[in-house]
């Protein structure tokens, strides 16, 4: 309605039957008309205040907020240091503006610039050449107290090669299981590399010598990056769904008695699906082909009692793997030609 009252030419008359009609205010269709109608005013530029500070006195004011001591101070710290030492220069108000005409209202501390992790690239073709280990909680016998498994997985059979229960993390307690292990394994030097996260035995000082003393390369996941150690994360997964694993332990040596009972079962008899359902044991020690061979006789039997069974080709036990990583390099489009 505004719209079209406007639009009425100027000669034929708004009166206000005319508004009154429309439900309109006579005297806002005339602002509206005249607002439209006139021409923009031009905008004058604002004097400078006869109070602002003088260039000099900036410049002055600029120098105590970049200096050493105040460079990480908001102005009303640095507008209260200066008071109490007797000096004045302008208000807090004046020093956001002067900074802002700089363009330097922003966080004015020392920010902590996190490092960039590399996203770690780990093969194995064969045991013992990549190692993965890290720890989880055992619940005790009442709440928030807890025991401490270690476990030492090898990523290319999925054998555990080393575990141990105790009331703490420690470095100096992971460093006898390590060495026990290597000596049980007889890993030479400069074969094996130790994977693990970022927790405080992994990255402590005690493990960082140790590893350089057998010759063993160390390598970490990247912070809040669960899938830079998935064998370690599945192979927890696997303890604790298993239907006996308990609520809690009531003293470490049941933690322990079930820890023993477990891995042997998960060595010797756990067919894993990461390994073409081989047990880990089977893959460490060389005996996957004999295994594989006998499995694909079986299958071939069944295949010439019953052919119809198997509609589109002879049937094959799982493939067995030749190459385990860790993070995957992406294929580029050369290698992929």
């Amino acid at each position: 309605m505004m719209a079209a009252a406007i639009a009425l030419p100027a000669g034929s008359g708004l009166t206000s039957a005319v508004c009154s009609a429309l439900s309109l205010s006579r005297a806002s269709v005339l602002r509206h008309r005249k607002a439209l109608t006139a021409p923009p005013s031009a905008c004058k530029p604002r004097s400078p205040s006869s109070r602002a500070l003088p260039e000099s006195e900036r410049d002055q004011v600029l120098q105590h907020l970049r200096a050493p001591r105040f460079a990480d101070q908001t102005p009303t710290e640095v507008f209260a240091t200066l008071l109490d030492e007797g000096t004045y220069l302008c208000s807090i108000r004046t020093m956001y503006r002067i900074l802002a005409a700089q363009g330097e209202v922003a966080e004015r501390r020392r920010q902590r610039t996190h490092p960039v992790y590399v996203k770690p690239e780990l093969l194995a073709i064969g045991p013992n050449e990549v190692w993965s280990w890290d720890i989880t909680k055992l619940m005790g016998p009442v709440k928030w107290s807890y025991f401490y498994l270690y476990v030492i997985l090898d990523i290319f059979s999925r054998r555990v090669v080393g575990w141990r229960v105790e009331h703490a993390e420690s470095a100096a307690q992971f460093k006898e299981l390590f060495i026990d292990a290597m000596e049980k394994h007889a890993v030479p030097r400069d074969q094996l590399t130790l994977h693990a996260d970022r927790g405080g035995p992994m990255k402590a000082k005690t493990t960082a010598l140790m590893l350089v003393d057998l010759g063993v390369l160390k390598s970490h996941s990247r912070p809040h990056t669960s899938n830079d150690n998935p064998f370690s994360e599945a192979h927890f997964k696997t303890l604790k769904y298993q239907p006996e694993f308990p609520k809690n332990f009531a003293t470490i040596e049941q933690a322990r008695a079930f820890c023993r009972r477990f891995f042997a079962w998960y060595n010797q008899d756990h067919h894993h699906a990461g390994i073409g359902l081989m047990t880990p044991d089977q893959i460490h020690f060389g005996q996957a082909e004999t295994v594989y061979n006998a499995r694909q006789a079986t299958l071939d039997a069944a295949f010439l009692n019953t052919p119809e069974r198997f509609v589109h080709k002879p049937p094959k036990p799982p493939k067995i793997p030749t190459a385990v990583w860790i993070n995957p390099p992406k294929q580029t489009e050369e290698t992929q030609a």
